[in-house]
């Protein structure tokens, strides 16, 4: 069962939630009303609110002082629980800090003006639209987007046969109906100009809509047919900015009158109800915005009421909370297609129709409350009082999404039950299948079940195999998840009666655990491993066994053999992270944070550049080689150093400080110019439109479970990006849904890290093999946009970070071939990830192996591009500020002509290692 304290304090919560927002409710009705007030008369209401409000505060601490010191740590407590759910940001807020983030640096910032203007303008980034060979890879890319859609769309729901649309008939009811969330905002949008309407969608499938139903919505005032929109990543922003995403409600329900609905009746007794959020670049969810609004469930309940059979539509790319749909029997079946780009609903209509099967799994876990996740309890703005920066605390440790809940509730079915509505890996099939395991292979070296699926049904289709391992638990010794997902897999298409033979397999030690505390290395404990074959993380079909007769502890990395050790010890910060030996004592609740910075984060902050007697590196030399003179060596080969010694300072300095979208052209040493364009759902350019193919968000390509179609999407997008003439592709995005809450989690993959590693690994298969290399961001640990972009202080303990925030990246490297990374905004170690050589260097280069280029993000005030060069980042995505960073550049170079100057060879060693990687230098 349920600890009783977790029960007490989510009631607790719960309760509070709804008193705040009763008191912002009252706060709103006060300043309408103080707004109304002749303007003499206004300050003194407002003096006496603000009046009346310091009594209530000495009234509070005058009960505190009566109070029994139990009852006043309660007090306290609940209090504290006010502020914070008081003061979570609104989404407004993460568009505050980038628009005043523009404003400071432009008032700062002489230059300013005219380096954002060449760089919104497009200059020096040149792309050939139009051409034959564009085009057919465009058209070829929106094939391969409705199939991934197709693929991707997850059947949560299916009663008494409720899909496929038995007539063929159904009534659309929702707003959301004509305005589809294809996608989501900033770099992370593509281009929709040619996306096709829920409506058409479900008539080219061969469903009829109720035509009467159709002309009424579109007659109501709150419509907005937004099909055909597109809009650039700034743009999307600048729009979310300007509506808060009131857009994504429904209006009041009373616009459908009893004649509405009669007719509807007559037509169909099938309704299909869609439900949308939005996601974008730059702000978070608020708790209000997964939550189904007061609208929207009153248009749920109206259409329950009056239908016998309702089909409910998940529009989001976020996990929304659900648990209101249970109410109403009618609800036959839901249906999850995430935001599934401009074909999807074409996809959608192919899925209701029965013309295609879903297969479709979730990538994420479906709680009853996002709030029920450790993790939300720090998420959000949390300001030092010391420092000029914000922070947030990683104390939920391992326990991220299923490795949360799995483990809490592992010997507590009903408090599961009540917990998760729908489990991580999730979906459902119009067809049944049968599993046979065939073979086991269990050795030290690899754990490998070979397993025969037999489609039983009636109907042709595709199943997913999950494969998961629970590794020993011993109180007190590592903390572990309950279960990890360790392989998975999805068969070919299979007809009625036709088997596959599918395989499983993955490396005994990627059971191994991180011990930062004694061990500095992964360990695989001696004891019992469970292997499980699985439906879903939750849904078991059969265990083996596998015994591990010691322990093991891993010290080299099995790829390069590098030493492994903590890198990370400071990133820990001296916090309690949770525990599954103590949860009541651990979880990241009702506990103090400390907001006052660490000493050793003011030193690096107020840390000056001293001057040195150093020497420059030797430059401007005439060796006679040229860049394609290098291609197919080695990175460490000498013939690079000599190479190198032909730049001239000027040189170094102009290809590393403007590096925004492209690469400066050296001419003289046969270095081209090069473009290097977003995004995570396909080809677009954050400040014009590029006509290109749109893609479903990764976290639908996640929802496949198809490595291969993963592949085939990064090949897509390398061909077209060829035939555009781009070499660099800011792509994937592949940060953990550390929450529900992230404002970009429709463009990364998923909260499991295997997944969304594997996933990236296979789209830099796909992209690089036709000769454009990606930038994996960002790297590392952005998994939220509040506070983001002024640089965040993101604290956890390695092996949180080893296992979870870091793991995608790994594998990325190490089976994808990466050769390019974008450094994130966040702050690790107490350094910013872009002036980060532990991060950049230690883990990175040398315990993983990369070899290429990493870019910053998008250059706000605290990158320097003289604390970067030093550190192992290699280019500046310097769209604001690049004359003054260019001016800092020179300064410390004059200061430390050594340590800079040779800093600027390696970066440039990297970015044209990298760029000899492209389709530039095929032969």
């Amino acid at each position: 069962m349920m600890s009783d304290w977790l029960k007490k304090r989510k009631e607790r919560k719960r309760r509070i939630s709804e008193q705040v927002k009763l008191d912002k409710q009252k706060m709103r009705a006060r300043k309408e009303e103080i707004n109304q007030l002749p303007e003499a008369e206004r300050a003194k209401a407002k003096a006496s609110d603000k009046a009346d409000k310091k009594a209530a505060q000495a009234a509070f601490k005058e009960e505190l002082k009566a109070m029994d010191k139990p009852g006043r740590s309660a007090a306290k407590k609940e209090r504290k629980m006010y502020r914070k759910i008081k003061n979570r940001p609104a989404r407004a807020i993460g568009w505050s800090v980038f628009v005043l983030l523009v404003a400071v640096v432009v008032a700062k910032v002489g230059p300013t003006v005219s380096d954002m203007a060449s760089t919104m303008s497009g200059k020096g980034i040149e792309i050939t639209p139009g051409t034959k060979e564009g085009k057919a890879a465009r058209e070829a890319g929106e094939r391969l987007s409705e199939q991934i859609a197709e693929e991707g769309i997850v059947l949560l729901k299916n009663e008494d046969q409720s899909l496929p649309v038995a007539d063929k008939k159904v009534n659309v009811f929702g707003t959301s109906s004509f305005n589809f969330r294809y996608g989501g905002g900033g770099s992370g949008g593509s281009d929709t100009s040619r996306a096709i309407s829920l409506y058409d969608g479900l008539k080219e499938a061969g469903i009829s809509y109720n035509p009467k139903l159709y002309e009424f919505y579109q007659e109501q005032p709150d419509v907005k047919d937004t099909t055909g929109e597109s809009d650039t990543g700034l743009m999307a922003i600048v729009k979310m900015l300007a509506s808060g995403d009131k857009d994504s409600d429904e209006p009041a329900v009373d616009y459908l009158t009893e004649d509405v609905l009669k007719q509807a009746q007559e037509y169909s007794h099938h309704a299909l109800l869609t439900i949308a959020s939005s996601g974008v670049e730059s702000s978070d969810m608020t708790d209000e915005q997964l939550q189904l609004t007061k609208n929207k469930k009153d248009l749920i309940k109206k259409v329950a009421e009056n239908f016998d059979n309702v089909t409910v539509v998940i529009n989001a790319g976020n996990t929304l909370e659900l648990g209101y749909l249970e109410k109403f029997p009618s609800i036959k079946s839901i249906v999850w297609v995430g935001t599934p780009g401009p074909y999807g609903t074409r996809a959608l209509g192919n899925v209701l129709a029965g013309n295609v099967n879903p297969s479709g799994r979730l990538a994420d876990t479906y709680a009853y409350e996002v709030s029920s996740a450790p993790a939300t309890e720090n998420f959000g703005s949390y300001a030092y009082a010391n420092h000029d920066k914000h922070f947030v605390n990683y104390q939920e440790g391992i326990y991220v999404g299923y490795r949360f809940y799995e483990t809490y509730y592992e010997n507590d079915e009903e408090g599961y039950r009540k917990a998760v509505q729908f489990p991580y890996g999730h979906g459902l099939s119009y067809t049944d299948f049968d599993w046979r395991i065939v073979d086991e292979q269990f050795d030290k070296e690899r754990i490998t079940v070979s397993v025969e699926v037999t489609n039983t049904g009636e109907l042709a289709g595709k199943d997913v195999l999950q494969l998961y391992f629970s590794a020993p638990y011993y109180n007190g010794g590592i903390e572990k998840s309950a279960i990890e997902l360790a392989a998975y897999a999805k068969t070919k298409e299979l007809a009625p009666k036709e088997s596959q033979i599918v395989e499983l397999s993955f490396a005994t030690n990627e059971m191994a655990s991180y011990d930062a505390v004694k061990e500095q290395a992964f360990v695989l404990d001696k004891g019992t491993y469970g292997i499980k074959l699985a439906k879903n993380v939750h849904q078991i079909v059969h265990t083996m066994t596998y015994d591990n007769p010691e322990k093991l502890v891993i010290k080299e990395d099995e790829k390069t053999g590098t030493e492994i050790r903590n890198l990370f010890d400071a990133n820990a910060n001296d916090q309690t992270y949770l525990s599954r030996g103590d949860w009541e004592g651990t979880y990241p609740s009702d506990k103090q944070v400390n907001d006052k910075a660490p000493q050793f984060v003011l030193d690096e902050a107020n840390k000056e550049v001293s001057k040195t007697d150093s020497n420059a590196p030797e430059l401007g030399q005439d060796n006679g080689i040229k860049l394609a003179d290098l291609k197919g060596l080695p990175y460490d080969d000498q013939k690079w150093e000599a190479f190198l010694s032909q730049f001239t300072m000027e040189e170094l300095m102009s290809l590393y400080t403007e590096g925004a979208y492209k690469t400066n052209a050296i001419e003289r040493l046969g270095v081209p110019a090069t473009v290097l364009l977003d995004g995570p759902a396909g080809i677009n350019f954050f400040f014009k439109p590029v006509e290109a193919a749109a893609y479903p968000t990764e976290v639908v390509i996640a929802s496949t479970w198809n490595d291969d179609i993963a592949y085939e999407w990064g090949a897509a997008v390398g061909k077209e990006a060829r035939a555009l003439g781009v070499h660099g592709w800011y792509a994937p995005a592949m940060n953990i849904h550390r929450t529900a809450k992230g404002g970009r989690n429709f463009e990364y993959f998923s909260e499991d890290p295997l997944l969304s590693g594997k996933m990236a690994a296979a789209v830099t298969r796909g992209s690089q093999d036709q000769g454009v290399i990606v930038f994996m961001k960002h790297f590392a640990m952005n998994d939220q946009e509040t506070n983001a972009r002024s640089g965040l202080y993101v604290w956890a303990n390695e092996q949180s970070m080893r296992e979870l925030h870091l793991k995608p990246f790994e594998i990325t490297v190490k089976e994808g071939g990466t050769y390019g990374a974008m450094s994130s905004f966040s702050y690790l170690n107490g350094q910013w990830a872009g002036a980060n050589p532990t991060l950049l260097n230690d883990l990175l280069r040398e315990e993983w192996g990369f070899e290429g280029m990493v870019s910053s993000d998008a250059v706000f005030g605290f990158m320097h591009a003289d604390d970067a060069v030093v550190s192992g980042n290699d280019l500046m995505l310097d769209i604001m500020s690049k004359s003054a960073n260019r001016k800092r550049l020179e300064k410390a170079y004059k200061a430390d002509p050594e340590s800079i100057g040779n800093g600027l060879k390696t970066s440039a060693h990297n970015t044209l290692y990298a760029l000899l990687q492209t389709y530039l230098f095929e032969d």
